[in-house]
């Protein structure tokens, strides 16, 4: 390699290893906090592995006991209810915050889960802890009279519960098909508005048509820079101009991915028109043809199939860009979805990730086969 070859590869080398060491320290790359943390992510991760798809109708028990506040002294007697098929014992009827108290269930469900409540005096209810029977229906734990004992009369509760019955579709599987069919149908209604508009637009923006003389040049050239403007823009950002605008729901999210989809259609529309064969356009315009049957006759032949694969395309984006602008109110699955994060439910917000995930993937393979087929 001659001198000088060699010596610019060097500096090229050396610049390059430049922007990558100052693009690592300004990003704060630290590959250390992936291992150490990771355990911090584990239940996140576990949650969202297990989506609540089927469930089964659950069946409840209740069973209680009645206890007294006192200030003196505390009760040795036992206190429980009178419903022979179960009953909650307590090994003291009376005492003060922070005795020791321990309870014990009676003829329950057998095998089953279930979970203590105290009830004050003014209906605040406040969980205990959980416990599971045994095979005949019984159940012992150690609790302490909590902190939130308000008033004289006092409640301990046990609720019991089991599925039964056949598996069925969830509340939240149900929720989270009802709303991804909302997300296909905010998408498909943006791409079709962002259609309709680019279509025209793409014509108006397009070189070889507009720049023949002085005012298609201007025209040509405004609808460019406004275009890009739109463009600049991000989708999540026109969501929040639009959720103000018109409220928090799918519309919002229709408005905010139709304007993008113009902006990014009109580009790439009016490229195919550039690109395409000159002769037939000449060809009608020597025999007398206006503008518009130029267009007609000698343009959208060349280009609707590539229209068409490139608005299935755009839909098939507009879908997976959807999920995140229901984030900010623009409806659509994930408006639900953040609502589950934001109550750390992560085995619901799974289900709609799944639900995501699937449509995605049926959507990218559809598109892609229909933009095949019109290109061959």
């Amino acid at each position: 390699m001659p001198t000088y070859a060699r010596t610019k590869f060097i500096f090229i080398a050396l610049a390059v290893l430049a922007v990558y060491s100052y693009g690592w320290k300004v990003t704060e790359i630290n590959l250390g906090e992936l291992f150490r943390d990771f355990h911090l992510v584990k239940p996140l991760a576990k949650e969202l592995a297990h989506p609540d798809l089927f469930t089964r109708k659950k069946q409840s028990q209740t069973t209680e006991a009645e206890f007294f506040l006192t200030t003196g002294s505390p009760g040795n007697k036992t206190a429980g209810n009178s419903d022979k098929k179960s009953e909650l014992v307590l090994s003291k009827s009376s005492g003060q915050i922070g005795d020791r108290l321990t309870i014990a269930g009676l003829r329950l469900k057998q095998n089953s889960k279930g979970t203590l409540f105290w009830v004050n005096e003014i209906e605040q209810e406040f969980p205990l802890g959980n416990f599971t029977t045994d095979a005949t229906g019984n159940f012992q734990k150690d609790v302490t009279v909590p902190p939130s004992a308000r008033g004289n009369r006092q409640t301990v509760k046990a609720v019991v519960t089991w599925p039964e019955g056949p598996l069925q579709a969830s509340e939240t599987l149900l929720l989270t098909i009802d709303k991804m069919v909302e997300t296909l149908f905010l998408a498909l209604m943006a791409t079709t508005f962002a259609i309709l508009i680019a279509i025209p637009l793409s014509l108006l923006a397009s070189r070889n048509l507009m720049t023949g003389n002085f005012l298609g040049t201007l025209i040509y050239y405004s609808v460019r820079t406004t275009l890009n403007l739109l463009r600049s823009i991000e989708p999540l950002v026109m969501a929040i101009l639009f959720v103000v605008w018109v409220g928090i729901g799918p519309f919002a999210g229709v408005l905010a991915l139709g304007v993008h989809s113009i902006a990014a259609l009109v580009k790439l529309f009016s490229e195919q028109i550039e690109s395409i064969d000159t002769g037939p356009v000449e060809a009608i315009t020597a025999v007398g043809a206006n503008p518009i049957q130029v267009v007609v006759f000698g343009v959208l032949p060349q280009v609707i199939l590539p229209f068409l694969a490139l608005s299935f395309y755009r839909w098939d984006i507009n879908v997976r860009m959807s999920t995140i602008i229901g984030f900010v109110g623009g409806g659509g699955i994930g408006f639900l979805l953040q609502q589950w994060i934001n109550l750390l439910q992560y085995n619901e917000a799974g289900t709609a990730l799944l639900a995501i995930a699937i449509v995605v993937i049926t959507l990218d393979t559809l598109s892609a086969k229909i933009r095949a087929h019109i290109s061959a």
